[in-house]
């Protein structure tokens, strides 16, 4: 009767731990399928400028270290004409933009993620009477375009801005009303939020920002940057002697800004950061109204960096004076001898913004100084040199950041403490537009091709 007993218990004890098992099993099938999911939808797009918060930073974990024109090369699709614009991705569509050399013609190129086929290639605009001053320093189609479901919003500065259909390639709308003189042509790319598209126009002539209607392009607001400068005034605080001179060969150079806005969420309210020139601007993105400002000092015009927001503050850049700023956002009205809570003077970059991984900042600056500080206080943690120049943005994924130079040289290195340079990967042609990562490829786009690049291995 005993052993009847115990062999019943045994029967049901094996029962149990069967059923245990497979509980735990599709416990952890579903807790994987979850994961997957989330991370994949975290990963399947690099929807605008540096990337879906505009950090510069992916998730990826399995980018290629070492790679080239033979090495761990998906495909390789020739890009027409000229343009510095990122690549942008959503889904299995990488779009960018581009232009005639000289600048008569607009384009936007729709690339399949999987083959490298071209899908769209739109001519957007004409445009009878391009800037021609300056070849070489700037392209007719630098913005970064900015997409998504259904969407592509390509933006050529003062030449026009349109919403196309991403699966038709059919123009929705198009603006060529909003206007300024950008003297080497339009740079700041465009950025959403809600049903607001943000544009900045800080040429020599005006500077505003507007907030467009993203359904059918029509105002929402525009404000002017009301900045009080005096260009003379600051020529002679840097001791040049014949202002007039400069003033006639430049006019108004002190105005003009090439930076794209970036929007935070501080206590609960959003922000929108705007670099201009010689002063930062914090707007609220509903009404434009300005809630703080921040003036730059010196040269504090030019400005290219894209700001970032992490550990309750601001990172920007101040333009041709090279500063980088940390600013506590929590200020109203001119909060430039308030809230600003350190300043890195030496080897800031002008064009290339900075990456903030954990409690450090990245930066590369136009002479391939690399230098990483502490987000804390500033304080100079290493600094390094990675040769060449340098205009396109850093990206960081899988605890490495990845540095693109205009000569075709991609050198990475680990994001740590300590500088430990991994590879240095070379290519027949320079690289001046920033990166982009989808899933674990890394797209890239030279002055002559788009790359994608993914572990073979």
């Amino acid at each position: 009767m005993i052993s009847l007993y115990l062999k019943n218990i045994m029967v049901y004890m094996k029962r149990v731990s069967t059923t245990i098992l497979i509980l735990l099993f599709l416990g952890m099938t579903v807790l994987s399928y979850s994961l997957y999911g989330q991370n994949e939808n975290e990963m399947k797009y690099w929807n605008q400028f540096r990337g879906p918060n505009g950090d510069g930073q992916s998730p990826a974990s399995n980018l290629p270290i070492e790679f080239n024109e033979t090495k761990n090369i998906r495909w390789k699709t020739p890009i027409h004409d000229e343009g510095y614009s990122s690549p942008v991705v959503w889904g299995n569509q990488i779009w960018l933009t581009t232009a005639r050399r000289d600048g008569k013609e607009l384009f936007a190129i729709c690339v399949d993620l999987e083959s490298g086929n071209i899908i769209h290639d739109i001519k957007v605009f004409d445009v009878v009477e391009p800037q021609v001053e300056h070849p070489g320093l700037n392209s007719h189609a630098s913005p970064t375009p900015i997409v998504e479901e259904g969407r592509i919003y390509v933006h050529y500065g003062t030449y026009g801005t349109a919403c196309l259909d991403t699966k038709t390639g059919d123009i929705l709308w198009e603006r060529r009303n909003l206007n300024c003189d950008h003297r080497v042509r339009p740079a700041s790319s465009p950025i959403l939020d809600e049903n607001r598209l943000f544009l900045t126009f800080d040429g020599v002539d005006a500077q505003f920002i507007a907030a467009l209607d993203k359904n059918n392009g029509d105002t929402l607001w525009l404000k002017h940057r009301k900045v009080d400068s005096n260009f003379e005034d600051v020529l002679k605080a840097k001791g040049i002697k014949d202002t007039e001179k400069t003033q006639k060969e430049k006019p108004n150079d002190n105005r003009k800004s090439y930076a794209t806005p970036t929007i935070i969420t501080y206590q609960g309210k959003k922000q929108l950061i705007s670099p201009a020139a010689e002063v930062t601007i914090s707007y609220d993105p509903a009404s434009g109204d300005e809630l703080w400002r921040v003036r730059h000092e010196g040269w504090g015009w030019n400005v290219a960096c894209r700001p970032i927001f992490a550990h309750n503050r601001v990172y920007f850049t101040t333009g041709i004076e090279k500063v980088l700023l940390a600013v506590d956002p929590s200020g109203t009205g001119d909060v430039t001898e308030s809230h600003i809570v350190w300043k890195v003077r030496k080897g800031a970059p002008e064009i290339p913004s900075p990456l903030v991984i954990d409690d450090l900042i990245f930066m590369v600056n136009e002479g391939g100084i690399v230098i990483c500080v502490e987000a804390e206080n500033g304080n100079l943690v290493w600094r390094n040199r990675i040769g060449g120049k340098y205009w396109a943005s850093p990206v960081y994924a899988g605890g490495n950041i990845y540095f693109f130079n205009t000569d075709g040289r991609v050198s990475v290195i680990s994001a740590d403490r300590e500088f430990n340079l991994l590879s240095k990967n070379e290519f027949p042609d320079g690289f001046i537009a920033s990166g982009a990562v989808a899933g674990d490829t890394l797209i890239l786009r030279s002055e002559t091709h788009l790359y994608c690049i993914e572990d073979k291995s």
